[in-house]
This record gives structure tokens, C-alpha cells and sequence, in this order.
């Protein structure tokens, strides 16, 4: 991790300070007593910040990026094929978050580095809403909703638990014993 460009140290009578160190509390004793926080400034993450994507926007990313698109035919073979359905529901959505979000795009084609994307991209787990139960079983395990519709609604492991794209939707399959959980979707 790169250290702070400085420090922005606030004090018990109000009165502030930047430095370019951090505060060593041992060799500043008076002021040791009085600062109340000593705040880094310009941190790695404000300099450099990463774009977050799912592992499947990133594995698009990436084969596009391979392939040696330049940024106007990677956005071309985005929106005119189903070929990238992840990038595609990420800058096309019909809203006016597109422009930001194809902003973003445009940025990141141009600092990415194929050989350490770790600098550039952030890799998240794709979230989605889950019924369960409140309560654990015998073996320490919840039980989550599969099926569809009423005709088959079961409660297994999480591997076969149905997923929801929003808590309302989910929130309409509970019931006193059970709960809508936001939790990673595993294997998607």
C-alpha cells in the first residue's frame, strides 16, 4: 500500500495542521495529548481508484481487451450482440446512469494494464436477494427457498436457493419464519 501524500491532524482546541509524516506520538508528546485524529490525505484509493465489476463483466472486459479492440469497436460489438450480456446490462441499461457508466468504461479502456488488472479493477461478488430461514437447523445450516411458484416452493441448501434481483421481489416469498437475505450469488 503507498503511503499518504500527508496527514491532515486535528487537535482538542479545534485547530488543525497538515504534515507530510504521520504523527510519531513518542517524539510529540505535547501534541500527542492534544490531537484528537490524524487523518492520511490522498490515499492510494483517492489517487488510483478501481473500477468495481463482477467476475463476469471482468472476464468480458478482459477478452475484449485481448482481442485488441480499439474502444469504438468494443463498444460497437457491446451493444450489437448478445455475445457480452454482462457489459451490455452494465452500460446499457436505458437510464441516464448510462453515460457515467460508459464514461467509466472509456477511462478504464485506456489505464488498463492486462499484465497487473488488480490496479484498475476491483472484482466483486455479484449480489442477489435470497429467502431463508430465520432460524438454523440441526446442523447449523439455513434453509433457502427453491422454485419458482407455489406449486413447487421447497426449502433446500443454499447451492439450489432461488435468487431475486430486488428485496421487494424477494420480500413477496416470505413469511414469519423466514427472511430476504442480500448475499453473494456463488457460481453465476
Amino acid at each position: 500500500m503507498t503511503e499518504p501524500v500527508a496527514y491532515l491532524n486535528k487537535y482538542i482546541d479545534n485547530s488543525t495542521n497538515i504534515t507530510r509524516h504521520k504523527p510519531i506520538e513518542k517524539y510529540s508528546m505535547l501534541s500527542a495529548n492534544n490531537r484528537v485524529s490524524s487523518t492520511p490525505l490522498y490515499t492510494s484509493e483517492q489517487l488510483h481508484p478501481r473500477l468495481k465489476m463482477t467476475q463476469a463483466e471482468f472476464d468480458e472486459f478482459h477478452d475484449l481487451f485481448e482481442k485488441d479492440f480499439d474502444l469504438y469497436s468494443a463498444i460497437t460489438e457491446i451493444s450489437d450482440t448478445n455475445w457480452r450480456t454482462a457489459l451490455y446490462d452494465r452500460l446499457f441499461t436505458g437510464t441516464q446512469k448510462d453515460k457515467d457508466k460508459q464514461n467509466e468504461f472509456a477511462v478504464l479502456w485506456a489505464s488498463y494494464n492486462p499484465l497487473e488488472p488488480e490496479e484498475t479493477i476491483e472484482i466483486v461478488p455479484n449480489m442477489k436477494w435470497f429467502v431463508r430461514s430465520k432460524k438454523r437447523d440441526d446442523e447449523g445450516d439455513y434453509a433457502f427457498l427453491s422454485g419458482s411458484d407455489l406449486d413447487d416452493l421447497e426449502y433446500f441448501e443454499f447451492d439450489y436457493a432461488r435468487p431475486f434481483d430486488t428485496k421487494e421481489e424477494a420480500e413477496l416469498w416470505t413469511n414469519p419464519l423466514t427472511e430476504a437475505v442480500h448475499l453473494p450469488a456463488e457460481g453465476e
